[in-house]
């Protein structure tokens, strides 16, 4: 709370008097993650009321909700590297990162927890064709094709991601909801209060999507001195710094489901948000490129791409039995600390 009250004033002081960029990027970045929490703390009030799936599903996309407004800000002033490096570190941070965590503190408490093993198995298969097949195959064609071929192979992509995703929740929350529920869910949500009512919780939502935009669209302008001052790689920033302050409220919201035993919905969100982002943020940011100067086709780096498959294959593999410990949390960690030397060496 107090960091909020103090950031935010702070942003807007300092973005007026010109304070030093790495002064301001600490701020801005300290500021977002505490916005992010009473963003948290909102969606997880309006999770106890809505269950657990579209509780999963408003974390994710409110989560991702500040991930989004950074990267337009990121594609508005040119830094197209960076916003693709974010997007991977986020399907890194949700699948390695805050599952990791996840199922490494719920199991230092639990000795076996256990989640929704249909759901499971559904977001493996639509991972591994985020990643694996809308990801590599732009990448494989591309290397024949001139920059116009290329662009409209990312729209066309884009437009499939778009209309899957649409699909995939229509699919969960109308025509197939409650038909791989365990009933013993529902109890156990019913039981539990809500920490804010519902006008509440969209109110703050609103207020705190408003102060992250502002704060991003000023975070974005230091990224380049930073990155020289501290030698950092614009790889480096995207896939650990932006991603991690991007997606600060998920990792928050998914830990306390975690230790709380509600592994349904700290499952949901990290896989969940991993979905939203690969199907329908970064589609969507293609998309949204085409009205700006520099266009964004869906083409990453070798590194990135070897980075994500490995990433979505291990989780596959770990959550497809519908349980988790906490050696299978410190296995999904120990893969993302690998990958994050790799990308601050490159």
């Amino acid at each position: 709370m107090l960091m909020t009250f103090i950031g935010v004033p702070l942003s807007v002081i300092g973005s007026l008097m010109h304070w030093s960029n790495i002064v301001l990027f600490i701020i801005y970045c300290l500021t977002i993650v505490a916005l992010a929490s009473y963003m948290g703390r909102a969606t997880e009030s309006l999770a106890i009321v809505a269950g657990p799936r579209i509780g999963g599903l408003l974390n994710a996309t409110f989560g991702n909700a500040v991930e989004l407004i950074i990267s337009i800000f990121s594609l508005k002033a040119g830094l197209v590297g960076i916003v693709l490096a974010s997007l991977t570190g986020s399907v890194l941070g949700n699948l390695l990162l805050v599952a990791g965590l996840s199922f490494f503190i719920g199991g230092l408490k639990f000795k076996r927890q256990s989640f929704n093993v249909y759901d499971a198995r559904h977001n493996s298969g639509l991972l591994m064709f985020a990643v694996i097949i809308a990801f590599v195959i732009p990448e494989v064609f591309s290397i024949n094709m001139n920059e116009t071929k290329t662009l409209s192979l990312s729209i066309g992509i884009s437009v499939i991601l778009i209309i899957l995703y649409l699909a995939a929740l229509f699919f969960k929350l109308v025509t197939h909801r409650g038909v791989y529920q365990p009933s013993t869910e529902k109890v156990a949500h019913e039981e539990e209060e809500p920490e804010w009512g519902k006008g509440r919780a969209i109110a703050v939502l609103f207020i705190a999507t408003i102060a992250v935009a502002y704060i991003s669209e000023h975070l974005v302008h230091t990224f380049e001195y930073v990155g020289e001052t501290l030698g950092w790689s614009e790889l480096f920033i995207g896939v650990i710094i932006v991603a991690i302050v991007g997606n600060a409220a998920e990792h928050a919201s998914a830990i306390v489901m975690a230790f709380k035993n509600k592994m349904d919905i700290a499952v949901e969100i990290a896989i969940g948000s991993t979905l939203q982002v690969a199907m329908f943020v970064l589609p969507v940011l293609v998309l949204v490129s085409l009205f700006f100067d520099t266009t964004m086709p869906l083409l990453f780096s070798w590194q990135e791409l070897i980075a994500m498959v490995s990433s979505v294959l291990l989780m596959v593999v770990i959550s497809n039995d519908g349980e988790s410990n906490w050696f299978e949390g410190l296995t999904l960690l120990a893969a993302y600390l690998i990958m994050g030397i790799g990308f601050y060496l490159l």
